[in-house]
């Protein structure tokens, strides 16, 4: 397996000539000690590979590839100085506690309302109309909560109001959808149902 490291190690590392020499000579052994390897020997050999060999070079044999940013970093400035506090956001328990309990409501409402039209065998267009409402909320705070978490709006205000508005706009296509299907069709629930027993 070191041997395997030191011949795919890439070309873009430099290393010591002599290590190098040192290493080789390490997995060398003459044809007549080939046959007769013992715990020892093969301890020594590995002990002299482990001190020619770097850490890094080490690990080599379980990387395939190296490491390449996905996405370019993005405008790199500090305001202010470094000794100044962090700015923290004024307390609002609209978008604190009130905005996680809401979100834990949406969430436990839908187990019971998902479970109901099925077990009670009833086509009730109120409870597919709010199951539907309870799916499109869900989802919009589920895909917010995305945005938020992986678009700074710090570093990339503008992708992030990009984002924001297509979140808008898609939830705004949904809804509509949703509404069409259960006005001019057979409804979320029945059409789960025709699906299911197709």
């Amino acid at each position: 397996m070191l041997r395997q490291t030191f011949l795919a190690v890439p070309a873009r590392r430099t290393f010591n000539t002599k290590a190098i020499r040192q290493l080789a000579c390490a997995f060398k052994a003459p044809a007549a000690h080939t046959r007769f390897i013992t715990p020892q020997s093969s301890l020594v050999r590995s002990k002299s590979a482990h001190d020619v060999l770097s850490g890094s070079m080490r690990v080599a044999a379980f990387h395939a590839s190296g490491r390449q940013a996905i996405l370019p970093a993005g405008p790199q400035h500090i305001e202010g100085t470094a000794n100044d506090p962090t700015p923290v956001p004024d307390p609002s328990p609209t978008h604190g506690s009130y905005h996680w309990t809401f979100e834990r409501l949406i969430a436990a409402t839908l187990v019971p309302l998902t479970v109901a039209p099925f077990a009670a065998g009833s086509l009730n267009p109120v409870m597919d109309a709010t199951l539907c409402a309870t799916i499109l909320i869900h989802s919009h705070i589920g895909f917010e909560s995305i945005i938020i978490d992986y678009i700074p709006g710090k570093r990339l205000p503008k992708t992030r109001t990009l984002f924001w508005w297509g979140l808008r706009a898609g939830t705004l296509v949904v809804a509509v959808g949703l509404y069409e299907f259960e006005t001019n069709d057979v409804g979320l629930t029945e059409g789960i149902k025709r699906i299911w027993t197709a």
